[in-house]
């Protein structure tokens, strides 16, 4: 049998989930394999003007509208759920993936039918509590384990695949992007999770906001800088070849 006739090794696990996670990265512009100052991945990653404003605008407009007004709660509901409709249609016409586009409004339209069912404007919060508790142990049991997926995007993205393992210094390095990253998912659990089983609907919408992107900013720029000084770009490392 010649080497042609050869079929390649099934992929791995972390080979799969590195694929997912660093396509997923690199789609929201965090490739440290790319020249990019550490403003413009921050700024890629919150998704410019109209990811601040899909991320900000409907669950300010629930929050706004539920406390002038509780009642009906299907006002503060469909205002919300329309605003994403607006930010997804706006999405569609830019020929943006309709996986990507209709993601946020299918989410804001499963949280509002639920608050609908309940008749609880507490639970339009429970896709987003359920969310963070699911990143958070996700994040926190791969630092655990030893395969951190800060540490298996990052591999993927530069090339090193599972290489990252066997230096000490990588390896400690993406354990605690991983915690960090688990230590934030579990504190907006932690302070969130209080006011929805209290019912607290004017607080929790508001510490949603505070704790969403002005958490993420920083978090999304430590990440970036460290990766990228585990693997600097090989024309910082080589010296200039002499003539």
């Amino acid at each position: 049998m010649t080497s042609d006739d050869r079929t390649p090794p099934p992929a791995s696990a972390s080979d799969i989930i590195g694929a997912a996670l660093g396509g997923a990265a690199r789609k929201a512009g965090l490739d440290p394999a790319e020249d990019a100052s550490t403003q413009k991945v921050v700024w890629s990653a919150m998704g410019g003007w109209r990811g601040i404003l899909e991320s900000v605008l409907p669950s300010l407009a629930f929050v706004t509208l539920f406390t002038i007004s509780p009642e009906p709660l299907i006002l503060s509901l469909g205002v919300s759920v329309g605003l994403a409709a607006v930010f997804t249609i706006v999405r569609l016409t830019q020929k943006s993936p309709p996986s990507a586009a209709l993601g946020g409004l299918i989410a804001a339209a499963a949280a509002a039918a639920l608050a609908l069912f309940t008749g609880r404007g507490a639970d339009n919060f429970v896709p987003g509590l359920i969310t963070n508790a699911v990143y958070g142990t996700a994040f926190l049991v791969s630092a655990l384990i030893g395969w951190s997926l800060i540490g298996i995007a990052a591999g993927f993205l530069m090339g090193d695949s599972t290489g990252w393992r066997s230096d000490r210094r990588k390896r400690r390095a993406f354990r605690w992007l991983a915690i960090a990253w688990a230590a934030l998912f579990f504190a907006r659990l932690a302070v969130q999770l209080p006011l929805y089983l209290t019912d607290q609907v004017t607080a929790l919408g508001t510490l949603k906001l505070v704790m969403g992107l002005p958490l993420f900013v920083p978090l999304i720029a430590v990440t970036w800088l460290v990766v990228r000084a585990l693997y600097p770009r090989a024309s910082t490392e080589e010296p200039a070849s002499q003539p």
